[in-house]
């Protein structure tokens, strides 16, 4: 299956040429690498293409490189497992031959003429179809340029030699000096980053190229603001630890305004495992100063008397109603005009939800939503909550089920089993996470695997309270989330 072209990413920036004088060298971000030499031209492709598809295996991924050689120039898609595919070539122009002069003698002419044989017809190649054509290194023999250099059949008319074309001049519109993609940064972690602290410098292993991925994938601004529900009919299923969390490394990364919004219908638990501003405003207070907080003269900073800002962390949270006598549920108007204030004051708004999904600010919610997350702990009622979640947004068609067809499943350890502290309730642990996640695979977009942490078992969550493996976690959560957007 080939690959689209704009799926592989340009970086880093590769390039392999071929010199005239029988040398070549492949360059991976500026840094450059000898090609064993050979005994031909061909040989010299082979063993660039082989430090290519050694790059590629250490990415894990298809890379893009830039050919140049004496035949031609173009670009190719390298696969990890040495699969090649043609984006361009052109043919360098090649020099007509010339008919024999005139004052040749006849005999001569004519004896050229009866040993020459007669050409075999060579198709021209087609234009450059949109579509990627699987093909090696050069996709378009040059030699095919040379199919008019014949001499003419015996008793031929003479063909009037065809004038060279002049050269022209590219317009400076079609160049630039400057470099497209960045340079390859040295490794900063492990051993690898060990030795380039030492002097050495040394290219970021796979596993850190693949969360330097990840920084870059949650740091992007999108247009327009993006909301994001997370959902499921259980309690316990993790729904507000994944609020935290996404709010969290969303806001760190990117630098955009976001706020975590708890949508329950009554009385959520957002509130309990966030900080407390200098005030006890909720999103009935909200509501209830929308006509202000819309008006065009109030300034943004007025937003701030209504939600708690997390210091660390840096993202804001909008409480639900904390009234004791539990009195008032949240309608599907006071949703609509809630998102209507906070999206003109934050870029990404991450709402928690309650475990009723006929609510109807449950269901106004997902009206609202640009990217569905589904949160999950590895217990089968859970899982199962989680399943009959998705089915319900599905049997409803239309947005709906666009957004549980591109869902984001995240899979948390079991803590009950980690509480054990046995080797073997570990190992059950692990297999049924893995078995959950196995079964949500085929259904959504994207299932990521959280290991239990104690850090969000109890009391206020922080980012920075997190094992090294939970945040790398959770970032890779995040990535998955922002890809959506």
């Amino acid at each position: 299956m080939s690959t689209t072209p704009t799926e592989v990413l340009a970086f880093p920036n590769i390039k392999a040429i071929i010199s005239d004088n029988g040398t070549a060298e492949v360059t991976v971000a500026g840094n450059s690498r000898v090609v064993p030499a050979g005994e031909t031209l061909q040989d010299l492709r082979d063993n660039a293409l082989a430090l290519v598809v050694a790059e590629a295996k250490t990415l894990q991924r298809p890379v893009r490189v830039r050919i140049e050689d004496p035949e031609g120039h173009g670009e190719l898609i390298v696969h990890p497992d040495g699969k090649v595919e043609s984006v361009s070539y052109e043919p360098r122009s090649t020099r007509r031959r010339t008919a024999a002069p005139a004052s040749a003698p006849a005999a001569a002419a004519a004896e050229v003429t009866d040993t020459t044989p007669e050409p075999t017809p060579v198709a021209k190649p087609e234009p450059a179809q949109p579509t990627v054509e699987r093909q090696s290194w050069p996709p378009i023999a040059a030699e095919t340029a040379l199919v008019e250099d014949f001499a003419p059949a015996a008793g031929a008319p003479e063909q009037p030699v065809e004038a060279e074309a002049p050269v022209t001049r590219r317009s400076l519109k079609e160049t630039s000096f400057l470099v497209s993609a960045p340079v390859l940064e040295p490794a900063t972690q492990g051993w690898r980053g060990t030795l380039t602290r030492l002097g050495f410098r040394m290219d970021p292993s796979a596993e850190e190229l693949s969360e330097r991925e990840d920084i870059r994938t949650v740091s992007q601004h999108w247009p327009g603001p993006r909301t994001i529900a997370v959902v499921n009919r259980k309690g316990g299923a993790n729904k507000t630890p994944t609020v935290v969390m996404l709010s969290a490394i969303l806001a760190r990364y990117s630098g955009a305004a976001t706020v975590a919004w708890d949508n329950n219908e009554s009385q959520g638990t957002l509130g309990w495992r966030t900080e407390k501003g200098a005030h006890d405003r909720s999103v009935l207070d909200l509501i209830d100063s929308s006509t202000e907080l819309l008006s065009p003269s109030t300034n943004a900073a007025e937003i701030a008397k209504f939600v708690h800002h997390q210091t660390a962390d840096k993202f804001d949270v909008l409480r639900s109603d904390e009234n004791e006598e539990g009195d008032h549920e949240v309608t599907a108007e006071e949703v609509d005009i809630a998102h209507q204030v906070l999206t003109r004051y934050y870029r990404l708004v991450i709402m928690d939800s309650g475990n009723t999904a006929r609510a109807a600010n449950w269901r106004r919610m997902i009206d609202h939503t640009n990217q569905l997350v589904v949160p999950v702990t590895a217990i089968e009622d859970r899982a199962e909550a989680a399943r009959l979640t998705l089915q319900t947004l599905e049997s409803r068609g239309g947005h709906d089920a666009e957004l549980a067809r591109n869902a984001v499943v995240i899979v948390s350890e079991s803590t009950d089993a980690k509480r054990s502290m046995g080797g073997d309730a570990l190992k059950r642990a692990k297999a049924e996470a893995q078995r959950i996640a196995d079964g949500f695979e085929p259904f959504v977009r994207t299932v990521v695997r959280i290991p239990y942490d104690p850090a969000l078992v109890n009391g206020p969550i922080r980012y920075e309270a997190l094992q090294p493996a939970t945040q790398r976690a959770w970032l890779a959560a995040a990535a998955a989330v922002a890809k959506g957007f």
